[in-house]
């Protein structure tokens, strides 16, 4: 807790994202921690012995879930659902997934809670940073070319979380822009997008805690970022080429008229049936021959007439021109959230 912290800037930060489940003097966080890993176990075993058993649990909590938030997650990965209430209900000592949905169901800011652990927010700045250098090398340098003088550069990165990935986007291209065409007068637009209002608050803020410098090079820690007493702020450079707003991306409408749609790991949270609509809404949204980059274990599975694989290692792709798309493109809404 902060009140037992020598400077409390960084409790109140972690605090400030919602992904904290102990909040605790010192002293008392040894036996909660403590009683968590004891407790997980007998949970897990009961998971993986009975499946969805009881008959129904995991329907009602998905029903609460969509009662309260809004959202729903029935098409998620079942092991994902499976690990995240496994989490919630080990932070209580409940021993059942039935015994959960009862809790959920007597204590509705629980949903809150699991929703956000569903989000599962786990990002940084420049994560796969081998990736991140390819873009740069090879991908970006081709965007600013192309672009018109005095026109403009877009990319969306939904599912954005807390800011880092779509921050690690518009310093690559102000980089590219500087190096290769610094009088062209072209504009950086990058949009983040993210059903967690909370993380989208914290993305606006760009205030990032210290731990950024592992990721972060030097030179760019000087370059776009801003010492803080307790870490660093993204200079206002390159906090007003990206827009934060939040967004549902399988029922709100989409972006359109983008050059990069940049989703890392959020597919392989979702099952076939998800994912077989949000590719769809990423060619829909990609100009032609724009470019989509998803996460290390992700891929376009079946939907190779929506995309040319460029470096499958990498997991970057070029939109492919094909009619074929225009049936798969009907659940899609029709006007984008943003012009």
């Amino acid at each position: 807790s902060p009140d037992s912290a020598k400077f409390d800037g960084m409790p109140r930060s972690a605090i400030s994202t919602g992904q904290v489940d102990y909040v605790a003097p010192i002293d008392d966080l040894p036996k909660e921690l403590i009683a968590y890993v004891n407790h997980v176990p007998r949970l897990r075993e009961e998971i993986s012995e009975s499946g969805d058993h009881p008959p129904g649990a995991l329907q009602k909590i998905l029903r609460l879930l969509r009662t309260r938030t809004g959202h729903d997650f029935s098409l998620y990965k079942k092991s994902t659902l499976y690990r995240r209430i496994e989490k919630r209900a080990g932070l209580h000592q409940i021993d059942g997934i039935s015994e959960y949905a009862g809790y959920v169901e007597q204590n509705p800011e629980e949903m809150d809670a699991l929703f956000r652990e569903l989000l599962i927010g786990v990002t940084r700045f420049f994560r796969d940073p081998g990736a991140f250098e390819y873009l740069r090398d090879e991908v970006i340098p081709d965007l600013v070319k192309s672009a018109a003088q005095g026109g403009s550069i877009r990319a969306w990165t939904p599912a954005c979380s807390t800011g880092e990935e779509a921050y690690s986007l518009a310093i690559l291209l102000r980089e590219c822009l500087d190096r290769l065409r610094p009088n062209a007068g072209i504009k950086i637009q990058v949009f983040g997008t993210d059903i967690d209002e909370r993380a989208i608050e914290v993305a606006r803020k760009g205030l990032y805690t210290a731990n950024i410098e592992a990721d972060v090079s030097p030179e760019r820690l000087q370059g776009f970022f801003t010492q803080a007493e307790s870490g660093y702020v993204v200079k206002k450079l390159i906090r007003e080429t990206v827009v934060f707003a939040p967004q549902n991306l399988t029922a709100d409408p989409p972006f359109t008229k983008m050059d990069m749609v940049s989703c890392r790991n959020l597919l392989i949270y979702f099952g076939p049936e998800l994912q077989r609509k949000v590719l769809p809404i990423f060619h829909h949204a990609l100009n032609p021959n724009g470019i989509l980059f998803l996460g290390t274990a992700e891929g376009i599975g079946s939907l190779d007439e929506l995309f040319l694989t460029i470096d499958s290692r990498r997991k970057v792709f070029r939109r492919k021109e094909t009619v074929a798309t225009h049936t798969r493109l009907m659940e899609i809404p029709f006007r984008a959230p943003f012009a």
